[in-house]
């Protein structure tokens, strides 16, 4: 009979031990949680805070005792696992309960001890106004500041996915919320242009986004010393606790009723580390793609190991919760005989921040850049169903590829409908190892609520053969500062868009539907930069140019994207 110990429960520890008792009925399966729940939703944390999520019940998926009831499995909470003799094929735990200590033996181990959220060295971050959100735990401490201190404000510190739903859960109970990113722009998952729109939907809802603002010091200031100030502001009044004084690099001073750290976090290998087992320069466990590390008898999954990046082949660490739990039952497979592989990571990923769904998968632009591929680009701003059926929304869409195989490299989406389902596609066509010129091909369901009869995978895949086949000459927007005297700039919108919305300095109007009549008014010796507001008007002027005998180039995405790019120039200079 076969003995499995598993390290850890939530994603990656409870589905290698679900997996494990399908597939063998009579196996001794022992799960360890040094914490006091075995399996919960952690991405729903914050929206229970927000109080979406009204029940905190909801968000406990298996008890030790249901668990149990449900697989046969032997789940001891608040049982921490202090050292694993690898030799001897045994590990030591401390039951935190009884403050007592044992050993059990395994055949086989799965080390599922996830990441820990960093916590920055600053002076004064201890205090009882700080915290992290990891667990059930933290979320019941966070609440209990709410419902006690009762802050009129509060700071979250980190722009990542955890961050910034944080904002929005505090927002939600009415706290004026600061958000302070160290970058220049939220979300590294997201170019800075592709990140503007939500820097505007953030500031839309009255949050004080602080970007390039690094904290660098945390004063606690006790109930007492608040009550005895006059100048105290409102927003402090109801703070019984006290508030916190933060300094920032650009000096500048903030009083905060509640704080919460959400910089990142970094895998929990310390147990690892000790057994003598390989970890990786990221500092993740390194494992091989069954997700065995370096002793054949011991397998470790989710936050706590290294992957593959599915783009550039090279090791990665992207914590999220799908990939721990494909992992769990990977290794749990391959422990009870079956042959399965883990195959690479995409990072496909979706976050809500307030009204705005901000998804993507694959590599970013910088990413690429970081590691020296090559790329093209597309930009898509289109409506997330029939336009003139109601409630359209704009889907504003990056797609980036091989400029030579056409392969999907990435993308990334926002927008407040139909945001899931576009980088859904773009995840798996990718995985499937398509090109952006079978993007083209795809037959999508359409109806006019729900797309358009060409739909925005689809014009992706249009615009990107185009570009690929030569007969769609692009530019980008950080291309225009390279222009020169031996350019135009063509604006062929119309004068009412130009007056609303402005226009890119220097530009010159002949509206497209003019522009033949007109087309002598432009010299042939000069090369033509053609946008409109999202690209396809000038996707036609410049065919229509070319195809005159004119050399003419469009700006991919149009003047939408390049003020997105000249807003984020702005954000900067003003920080």
């Amino acid at each position: 009979m076969t003995k499995l110990l598993i390290i850890g429960g939530v994603a990656g520890g409870a589905s290698a031990a679900a997996r494990a008792r399908r597939l063998d009925e009579f196996a001794e399966i022992i799960i360890f949680e040094r914490g006091a729940h075995i399996s919960f939703a952690n991405c729903g944390l914050p929206y229970h805070i927000g109080g979406t999520i009204e029940k905190r019940d909801n968000l406990v998926l298996q008890t030790p005792e249901s668990f149990h009831n449900r697989f046969n499995v032997d789940v001891r909470i608040l049982s921490e696992v202090i050292a694993i003799d690898a030799g001897n094929k045994t590990v030591k735990i401390r039951n935190l309960k009884e403050d007592r200590e044992y050993t059990e033996a395994y055949d086989y181990l799965i080390i599922s001890t996830g990441a820990a959220p960093v916590r920055p060295n600053i002076s004064g971050i201890n205090n009882p106004l700080t915290y992290s959100l990891r667990n059930l735990g933290d979320m019941d401490k966070i609440m209990s500041v709410i419902d006690t201190n009762r802050p009129n404000h509060a700071t979250v510190v980190g722009g990542g996915y955890i961050g910034l739903e944080m904002v929005e859960a505090l927002h939600g109970r009415g706290i004026n919320v600061t958000l302070i990113e160290q970058a220049s722009h939220v979300m590294r998952t997201l170019d800075e242009e592709m990140s503007e729109i939500v820097h505007r939907e953030i500031r839309d809802m009255d949050v004080d986004l602080q970007l390039n603002t690094a904290l660098q010091s945390i004063r606690f200031v006790a109930s007492e010393a608040a009550v005895s100030q006059d100048d105290s502001e409102d927003q402090d009044k109801d703070n019984r606790y006290g508030y916190l004084e933060l300094a920032t690099n650009i000096n500048r001073k903030l009083r905060t009723g509640l704080l919460i750290i959400a910089v990142g976090v970094r895998p929990e290998t310390n147990l690892a580390q000790s057994t003598g087992l390989e970890i990786g320069a990221l500092g993740g466990i390194i494992v091989d793609s069954q997700m065995r590390t370096s002793d054949p008898s011991i397998f470790a999954v989710g936050d706590a190991v290294e992957v593959k990046n599915f783009t550039s082949g090279k090791s990665a660490l992207i914590p999220l919760a799908g990939p721990a739990t494909r992992q769990g039952r990977i290794a749990a497979s391959v422990i009870f005989g079956e042959q399965d592989e883990y195959y690479k990571s995409q990072g496909t990923a979706i976050c809500k921040v307030f009204g705005l769904s901000v998804a993507s998968t694959g590599m970013s632009e910088v990413a690429l850049q970081n590691e020296g591929l090559e790329y093209e680009k597309v930009y898509i701003h289109a409506a997330s169903h029939a336009s003139y059926y109601p409630d359209a929304e704009t889907v504003s869409l990056k797609v980036l590829f091989a400029p030579d195989s056409g392969a999907i490299l990435g993308a990334q989406a926002i927008g407040r409908d139909g945001v899931d389902k576009r980088i859904d596609v773009l995840a798996v066509a990718q995985r499937a190892g398509m090109t952006v010129e079978d993007l083209q091909n795809l037959e999508l369901c359409y109806a006019p609520p729900y797309s358009s009869v060409r739909d925005i995978i689809n014009q992706v895949g249009f615009i990107a053969t185009n570009i690929l086949k030569g007969s769609h000459r692009p530019i980008h927007y950080h291309q225009l500062q390279q222009l020169t005297d031996g350019h135009v700039l063509l604006d062929v919108r119309t004068p009412e868009e130009i007056q609303s919305q402005g226009t890119i300095p220097g530009a010159i109007n002949i509206p497209i539907d003019v522009l033949r009549s007109k087309v002598s008014e432009l010299p042939k010796d000069k090369e033509i930069i053609v946008f409109c507001q999202v690209g396809l008007r000038g996707y036609v002027a410049s065919r229509l140019l070319n195809n005159r005998g004119y050399s003419a180039r469009n700006l991919i995405g149009g003047y939408l994207t390049w003020t997105n790019a000249q807003q984020r120039n702005h954000d900067t200079i003003l920080q």
